[in-house]
């Protein structure tokens, strides 16, 4: 594998002085350094566990020597593509990676996670899945409107769509089914929660259930990434419960958990986000993410 650039002002190879005859031994997959990025890294600083950021834009791994220096890795890359499958890769070379690979590919497709979910008895949404958009518009008769329809891969809200009627659903498929990519026009549906104003993201890092937060929004779609707000969100039993379930049907990692309240107060899990986003958690809640994050990789690297 080839050494990889600089991703950040962090440096590609960071170990502190007294490691620094010894290769780092964690592996920072990212190609962006965003919020939670930095806070991590800066937190690794602080701790002093040496780490090598890995951009897999121009990470090259060779398949006959799957030699690698790292025992531990977190996949933290923007792409979900580029993160499944440098995740995969290092697993090849022996790496415990966080998250691991089977959880990107389980969490990056909304199929996948609702299959895994019902398989494990936990609450989900109502769902459909038609294999063309044409077979979604003649089931939705009978599934009920309003409804909302999602790629299978995406987050923060995008391409997702809510079906008020018939009419609006035609539009919308319409241009599903024009879509190149036949991944693309697979159609997913859930049934529209009419929950109070918000949702739930709740943190998982490991089995420890370590907070979570109401977003709430005027819009229909409560992501922070769509400017929601965030609001300290008490973990009672129910909650805690239902979030450390859904983490255990997932596997072990650390996650963001996105659960919906309905009509009669019942916890729906809607998403699992397996390279969770938690600056807006992290400005309302009196806990240090970042610190947890780093708890659990430390845990890896003892094991490892």
């Amino acid at each position: 594998m080839n050494a990889p650039e600089h991703a950040s002002e962090h440096d590609a190879e960071h170990a502190p002085e007294h490691d620094a005859e010894l290769p780092p031994r964690l592996a920072f997959v990212a190609s962006r350094i965003a919020f939670e990025e930095k806070r991590i890294l800066d937190e690794l600083d602080r701790r002093r566990v040496s780490y090598q950021v890995l951009d897999p834009r121009t990470a090259v791994f060779r398949l006959d020597r799957p030699t690698v220096p790292w025992s531990v890795a977190v996949a933290r890359e923007v792409s979900h593509h580029r993160n499944l499958n440098t995740a995969r890769l290092l697993e090849h070379a022996g790496v415990t990676v966080v998250n691991s690979a089977a959880a990107i590919a389980l969490c990056g497709d909304k199929l996948l996670t609702t299959l895994a979910l019902q398989a494990a008895g936990l609450p989900v949404p109502r769902c459909l899945v038609t294999l063309t958009p044409q077979a979604a518009l003649d089931a939705l008769d009978d599934f009920g409107y309003p409804a909302v329809v999602k790629p299978l891969t995406g987050s923060w809200g995008r391409q997702v769509a809510r079906l008020a009627d018939r009419d609006a659903a035609e539009a919308v498929l319409e241009l599903r089914e024009a879509l190149p990519d036949p991944q693309q026009r697979i159609t997913y549906l859930q049934e529209y929660v009419d929950k109070p104003g918000r949702d739930i993201r709740g943190l998982v890092f490991g089995t420890e259930v370590v907070g979570a937060v109401y977003r709430t929004s005027a819009s229909w779609r409560t992501n922070t990434a769509r400017d929601a707000r965030t609001e300290p969100c008490p973990v009672g039993p129910e909650l805690e419960k239902l979030l450390a379930a859904t983490a255990a049907a997932i596997g072990p990692g650390v996650y963001g958990i996105d659960v919906l309240e309905d009509g009669e107060g019942r916890l729906l899990v809607n998403e699992v986000n397996h390279t969770p986003q938690f600056r807006g958690a992290a400005e309302v809640l009196d806990i240090d993410l970042a610190g947890c994050y780093v708890d659990y990789l430390v845990e890896q690297l003892v094991r490892n």
